[in-house]
């Protein structure tokens, strides 16, 4: 068992839960973050100065993925469809899952 958990640009991630879903994966969790890559945020210049916007919006979608055999499709879709060909589309962390436990499950004794 295995979590994915990618980090993607705002715009494209309703694209890319639609291609998870078309595909079967459809338990997803989906956070509003903010963060920054290796290029640090992005850099603006106006007429008063330059200035540096280094909290960028950004959503994190988290899947657990129960066979590893369909993690690398699930990573592929991903990529394929929050790609944009430009800095700043994210990354996509592959972790492993020792235990899982299902809270409805639970019977108190």
């Amino acid at each position: 068992m295995k979590m994915i958990v990618a980090i993607l640009r705002p715009e494209k991630y309703v694209e890319v839960k639609d291609a998870l879903k078309a595909n079967g994966i459809n338990g997803m969790t989906f956070t509003h973050v903010t963060g920054r890559g290796k290029d640090a945020g992005v850099r603006f210049t106006s007429r008063v100065g330059e200035f540096v916007v280094d909290e960028l919006d950004k959503m994190k979608v988290e899947i657990v993925i129960e066979s590893d055999s369909d993690v690398g499709s699930a990573v592929d879709i991903i990529r394929r469809t929050a790609c944009t060909g430009s800095n700043g589309d994210g990354r996509v962390f592959v972790l492993p899952v020792l235990e899982s436990y299902k809270i409805s499950d639970y019977r108190s004794e």
